[in-house]
């Protein structure tokens, strides 16, 4: 039986319209039809407007009648919401933001829009983007496909929703420290967090960059592809590149791996979640690499000072603000930078001095392997309602030990499925790579689709 039409890759979508087997139209009306049997479920999108989906569709069919399509055209795609669009406004998943219509097209957009995707909607966050969760003050609350009373993570949380729902099979995301992998985690989603300056973005802050989430890496490679074309309006970006983005899958055999499995701090790895990264592992060493394991090179003050740094940095946003709409803020949110007016500047120094820290300790603890290997989250599944695993703002950064330390090394990092609690959550490998080695953590997951053995179907729709 074929896959249905919402459930094509974009290798798939774009041979079947070089052939004329179905057209943009058919398509863009699947991919409503699901969203309209999943999203009352979900709650994935933000600014969903169909009708304006079927116009893009028409123009792209109307592109491939005439021979001339772009290279992405009549593929469906979501974009984040604070990655920004021409005259949608930006809430950042908050109730406290003055909606005005955003000016441009964030670089990330621009480019994917040049390409004739068609943009299906953007998609939820919760408050300024500050929670692994689907929880927001502007949203309604986000939850997972696989299990409905389970939390699809964040910040990215509508993209992970809607890329294991089938909305199509492109969406973007940011991550800032494991905002594109943890949600892909949680959701048995490829996530691609790039090197720092791989994929131009605006507004730029460190730590932070776009990433692709699909469900397979070809998918990611070639949004790739596009997205790291150059933009003069990120300052931080990397020289253009050459890059073939489809190389194929790199051979195992001569590979020096590390396997990190403890971060040194934050939540302790489940059991079933170390079991299944160890199992990824072995295969990757019954396949020719050798696997090495690599001690814990990142500190409980590291992760605190990070906490420290953010909280202040939030406070600031949050004392700026009338106080009729500082009470719009999550009181999750409210609660955590409430610490920050009682900060000195010693400690939020101190905070910050720990990005380089964690940079320091990453690169160097790398440094001897070709590549990195380790969960991306302790937990494999969390309650919808709860802003973090923890679900304490005392305590708010316990699960991204493994992940926030490749957002301050400037390392590409990947999340990709490698099996699945007994209770049925998706469980998450974490691929890493040296600075700016990119390809090569495509192709080592391109490695691990072919190894590993098949995931379950995707799910389905509520009857």
């Amino acid at each position: 039986m074929s896959p249905a039409l919402h459930a094509l890759s974009a290798a798939e979508l774009l041979a079947g319209y070089r052939r004329r087997e179905f057209s943009p139209v058919e398509v863009a009306r699947a991919v409503l039809d699901r969203v309209a049997q999943w999203e009352p479920h979900l709650h994935a999108l933000y600014a969903f407007e169909p009708e304006r989906v079927l116009a893009q569709a028409r123009t792209s069919e109307d592109r491939w009648r005439r021979g001339t399509p772009l290279p992405l055209d009549g593929v469906p795609l979501t974009l984040k919401e604070n990655i920004a669009t021409a005259g949608t406004p930006v809430p950042q998943g908050s109730a406290v933001t003055a909606l005005a219509p955003a000016p441009a097209d964030a670089p990330p957009a621009a480019r994917l829009r040049e390409a004739g995707t068609v943009l299906l909607a953007k998609t939820t966050m919760p408050d300024w983007g500050m929670l692994s969760s689907g929880l927001s003050s502007f949203h309604p609350l986000t939850r997972n496909p696989w299990d409905l009373a389970s939390n699809p993570g964040g910040s990215s949380a509508g993209a992970a929703a809607a890329a294991a729902a089938g909305y199509g099979p492109l969406h973007l995301g940011t991550d800032i420290g494991g905002s594109v992998r943890l949600p892909a985690s949680w959701c048995g989603l490829f996530a691609l967090k790039p090197s720092a300056g791989r994929v131009p973005i605006h507004p730029t802050f460190p730590g932070r960059v776009a990433g692709p989430m699909t469900r397979s890496v070809d998918d990611a490679a070639r949004m790739m592809a596009l997205l790291s074309q150059p933009d003069p309006r990120d300052t931080t970006s990397l020289p253009p590149q050459s890059i073939d983005w489809a190389a194929p899958a790199l051979p195992l055999k001569g590979l020096h791996i590390g396997l990190w499995l403890d971060a040194g701090w934050g939540l302790p790895v489940e059991p079933e979640t170390r079991a299944a990264v160890e199992a990824a592992a072995r295969g990757f060493e019954a396949a020719g690499a050798t696997v090495d394991p690599v001690p814990a090179f990142t500190t409980r003050d590291m992760g605190a000072g990070m906490d420290r740094f953010w909280r202040m940095r939030s406070w600031l946003d949050y004392s700026a603000l009338p106080p009729d709409r500082q009470q719009k803020l999550l009181p999750y949110v409210r609660n955590w930078i409430a610490r920050g007016a009682t900060l000195s500047g010693a400690e939020v120094y101190h905070g910050f001095s720990q990005m380089q820290a964690l940079r320091e300790a990453a690169v160097a603890a790398t440094a001897p392997y070709d590549f990195l290997l380790s969960p991306v989250s302790p937990v494999a599944r969390f309650p919808a309602e709860w802003a973090s695993p923890v679900n304490d703002p005392e305590r708010p950064f316990e699960h991204i030990a493994f992940t926030l330390p490749f957002n301050m090394s400037e390392q590409p990092a990947a999340s990709i499925d490698c099996g699945r609690s007994a209770a049925g959550a998706p469980i998450g490998l974490q691929i890493v790579g040296r600075r700016h080695d990119d390809l090569g953590v495509l192709r080592l997951a391109r490695a691990w689709e072919a190894l590993r053995t098949p995931p379950p179907p995707w799910p389905e729709p509520p009857p």
